[in-house]
Parts: C-alpha cells; structure tokens; sequence
C-alpha cells in the first residue's frame, strides 16, 4: 500500500469529487425521475458459480426477485436496506431521500419523510436506529421515544464531510466513513472543511471519537467479519475491499492493512456496501453485479441482477436468510443457505 501514501489528502478529495461527478451524471441520465413503482422484470439475471463453494450458500436456479423499482433520480440510488425482526418490514432509502418501508401486510410506504438523505443505517445493541446523515454531515441515533441523539457532526473542531455507512460493534462502539461525496455536495472542500477523507470509531460511552484510517480515496461501506476480529472497508474509486485486524480495544492494526479483494473488471459497479453472514462469507457489489466471497476474499459467485450498480445490502428475514439489495434503479433480493449476521448484532462471548 506505499503507493497510497504518496497521494495528497487533498489529492484524494479531488478524486474522490470527480469520482462523484460522473456517478451522479450516470444516475441523472438515468431519467427515471425517482418516483417509486411495483417491480418489474429485468432482463439477464443470473447467478454464476465462480467456485464449487458455492454450493453450500445458494443455488445457480435461486430466483432473483424484485420488490420495487423507478428509482434512479439525480439525488442518487435507493440505500439501506435494515430489515426491523420486530416488526417484520424493511426500512430502506428512496432515490427521494424519504425513508421506505415495505410490509408484506401492507406494501411500500413512507416511513420518515426527513432523513437528510440517510444512506447507510443499523441498529445499537438497545435496538435503536443509528444512521449517517449526509445531507446534515452528521451521525445520529433515534431514541426509543422518537427523538435525535447527534453522536458525532466534528472532528477536530471541522464539520465532517458526508458521513455515509456504518456498523455497530456488539460491545456498542460505532464504526463510520466518512467520504466527500452525498447529495448536499456541491464542489471541493473549503478552509474550514477537514483536509481528509477517514474511517471513525465512536466509543460505546460516546466519550471518545478516533480517526481509524486517513489514507483512502471513497471510503464506502464496511463491517465486520462474524466474529469482530476484522473489519472490512470498501476504497469504491480504487473498487477494491480494504481488511484490517481489530485490536482489543477496538481500534485497528494499521500495519494489517491490505487488500481482501479486488472487484474491479470492465463492466459497471463498484464496491459500496457490504454485509457478512454468519459462516464468514462477504456480500458485496463490484464490477457486474453482486459478489460473495469467502473469508479470504476467494470469488465463490456472482449475482447478475441486471443493472449497472449494486448500493447497498442487507439480511433480513425471520431467518435472516433473505439478502435484500439495493441498485440505482430497484430494490431486490434473493434467499440463500447461511444466515447473515442479525442486527442489532448479539454480545460476543
């Protein structure tokens, strides 16, 4: 990774700003105008084994389903998803920037009218939404009774650039990106705007907040291995997956870094979210559609969804066997064999 380091922090917002301009050009050529429609079928889905283990995750025949789609506007690609086990629906962000809910009683509807473009949501070990708020360059958490607890909005005395995924460790630290892209971007960064893009660990008693990682050019989504000894990080304009060992006290082993995956080729789609299930197999989009890898980043198959970017993912279901994600233009999902890891996240031993 010497390479990285001989890049500019301002060099890499500049990347990552151009990076931006042509994904949102893409989405506003789009034209679909961000209206939300019952799904339809889509041309070229598939599921290609790219090694004999997949076997044991899902079936080549699997169907690959739809539950909504006409997203697609220039405020960019749905996001989300988090399937609520409570109450047994999927919350997930339209191109809009409302909050969705889909029901299986009841269909889609709103769910939260104003979510300052929330792109990557989870939930804290109490239940509680935690979610970043590009549109606010905030983090925040809902409580029980409605109201917002801001979690982090600074850094270092500077505004923080656009917050956009993240994960809650089950001891309830949380781990954020924190890239210069998101819907309220409007150019470079100013005097006053951090002269980074970073990867961030909110303490569990929020007393503390520490910059993880300073050297990437789109920090994306991330989460951790299945049992919290990595994390993984999405560098999307570099379309690779960053791994790093997790120290005890939650901080990450620099010297560990290095590249679990490479999942760049010639057709769209970059590395953005990303889950993980219970058995240690990763869940993330790259260049032609949906990749799964093993925990040492091997390509056991690809889910051809038949559109040109995987957003984000998320498990869901009562058995959390359902993989929900999210494109430019629709909300789908397919089923597989291993449980993903639930959310909120249960206490390690």
């Amino acid at each position: 990774m010497g390479s990285t380091h001989a890049i500019s922090r301002r060099r890499m917002l500049a990347m990552s700003v151009a990076a931006s301009g042509v994904a949102a050009g893409g989405m506003a050529a789009g034209g679909m105008g961000g209206a939300v429609g019952p799904a339809s079928a889509q041309a070229g889905k598939r599921i290609e084994q790219l090694a004999p283990e997949l076997d044991k995750i899902i079936a080549t025949t699997e169907p690959i389903k739809s539950l909504a789609d006409g997203f697609g506007g220039p405020l960019g690609p749905a996001e989300g998803p988090l399937w609520w086990k409570e109450g047994g629906y999927l919350l997930f962000r339209g191109t809009d920037l409302k909050r969705w809910k889909d029901a299986p009683a009841t269909g889609l509807s709103v769910f939260k009218e104003n979510t300052n473009a929330a792109n990557g949501i989870t939930r804290d070990p109490q239940g509680r939404l935690v979610a970043c708020e590009p549109g606010a360059r905030r983090v925040v958490r809902e409580e029980h009774d409605g109201s917002i607890t801001v979690m982090a909005n600074s850094f270092q005395g500077r505004p923080l650039n656009y917050p956009n995924d993240i994960v809650v460790k089950s001891d309830g630290a949380i781990y954020f990106t924190d890239p210069w892209t998101g819907p309220a971007m409007t150019g470079p960064p100013g005097q006053n705007d951090l002269a980074f893009v970073g990867v961030y660990r909110i303490s569990p008693d929020r007393g503390t907040m520490t910059l993880l990682v300073d050297n990437l050019v789109g920090p994306n989504g991330l989460a951790f291995s299945h049992d919290e000894k990595v994390l993984y990080i999405c560098d999307s304009q570099r379309r690779h997956i960053l791994a790093y060992d997790v120290l005890p006290n939650g901080l990450l082993a620099r010297q560990t870094e290095r590249v679990f995956a490479d999942l760049g080729g010639p057709e769209p789609g970059v590395p953005d979210g990303m889950k993980v299930d219970s058995a240690g197999n990763v869940y993330c989009g790259g260049s032609g559609g949906l990749y799964i890898l093993d925990a040492t980043g091997k390509k056991l198959g690809r889910i051809v969804h038949g559109f040109a970017n995987t957003a984000n993912v998320g498990f869901g279901g009562d058995d959390w066997k359902t993989l929900y994600f999210c494109t430019r233009q629709s909300l789908g999902y397919f089923r597989v064999k291993i449980a993903g890891v639930p959310v909120p996240v249960g206490k390690k031993g």
